[in-house]
């Protein structure tokens, strides 16, 4: 995880050097506890072991970079795209694709490889990362939805689900305004 972190955060690094602006607001990062993934195993129907945790799932490792504007998600991934080692096995754009909820992020699903074995005693090993790629407001509006899903006595649930869902379209509207925005101070 540490070679992936390292290269978003040096492309970040570069990014500023060159523009004077950051690539992303934040980046925060985790490795999927063992109780987490014992579940979603059993969840999944697959044996509870490390290959099906750490080769038939792919979401032990997770990121997460969180962007000013749409615009600079896109250049992110554009980032994430020539980190070496590094190949994109699969994309999911809810920007585009909202989800019914009202969800909106860019995940990518990545094949690692590195210089150490993996679970599977392979060398070089092949390892996966999931990153989640969104705006300020995307990533405020799914903390709240997570803390909705994840607290199970919640009254008027089909009412918070409406007004998240609104919230969700507001947000998206405004997001589109910053980018409007950024660009005519750009073009000023």
């Amino acid at each position: 995880m540490q070679r992936l972190v390292g290269a978003i955060e040096q492309y970040n690094e570069t990014e500023k050097q060159k523009t004077g602006q950051s690539a992303y607001e934040h980046l925060i990062y985790r490795v999927k506890g063992v109780d987490s993934m014992e579940e979603k195993c059993r969840r999944k129907g697959l044996p509870v072991d490390a290959v099906s945790a750490l080769h038939t799932i792919h979401d032990a490792i997770g990121l997460r970079i969180v962007c000013r504007f749409l615009s600079d998600i896109e250049r992110n991934i554009a980032d994430i795209r020539q980190i070496p080692g590094c190949t994109i096995i699969q994309e999911k754009d809810y920007i585009c694709n909202v989800k019914p909820n009202g969800y909106r992020s860019y995940h990518m699903i990545l094949r690692l490889e590195m210089p150490f074995a993996d679970v599977e005693g392979h060398q070089p090993g092949i390892f996966y990362a999931e990153i989640q790629l969104r705006t300020i407001a995307m990533d405020s509006w799914a903390s709240l939805e997570h803390e909705m899903k994840y607290k199970h006595e919640i009254r008027n649930p089909e009412l918070i689900g409406r007004e998240l869902k609104r919230c969700a379209d507001e947000l998206a509207a405004c997001d589109l305004s910053m980018e409007t925005i950024r660009k005519l101070i750009r073009e000023a």
